[in-house]
């Protein structure tokens, strides 16, 4: 069952689905958000997602492998033949938490990798992830 932290907006005219977070949850709990989101994406065929996790404050390491290692490959694969573009829109002490953090710089440099099934790149501001996903 997913969480009630979880909003999730579809955005068939912009072909961007918005994902936000209002607090953080367990790992479990994240993940069926994940399935949830997924399948909301698969129902309208969106496949550049913004995801907004700027009060999710804790960086759970399984959490992060899973993500990048089997979520997002899964979620690209089951979104062909449309490529997957992730922004994730943090907070600054987010981001400092993956640059300070070498576990966390493993997941993300896997992540942001260029040869990963999907795209992902992190951002502080809104519009800037915005233009990303639109370009």
């Amino acid at each position: 069952m997913p969480s009630s932290l979880l909003t999730l907006t579809p955005r068939p005219d912009l072909g961007i689905l918005v994902a936000r977070w209002a607090d953080d949850a367990p790992t479990p709990l994240l993940q069926a958000d994940y399935a949830e989101l997924l399948a909301l994406a698969r129902q309208h065929g969106l496949s550049r997602w913004l995801l907004d996790v700027r009060r999710r404050d804790q960086l759970n390491p399984e959490l992060g492998q899973w993500t990048t290692h089997v979520f997002y490959p899964l979620a690209a694969a089951q979104l062909l033949p449309q490529p997957l573009r992730i922004a994730v829109h943090c907070s600054p002490g987010r981001l400092a938490v993956y640059q300070d953090n070498p576990t966390q710089q493993q997941y993300l440099a896997y992540g942001l990798a260029e040869d990963r099934e999907y795209e992902l790149r992190l951002f502080i501001e809104e519009g800037p992830a915005m233009d990303w996903l639109l370009a």
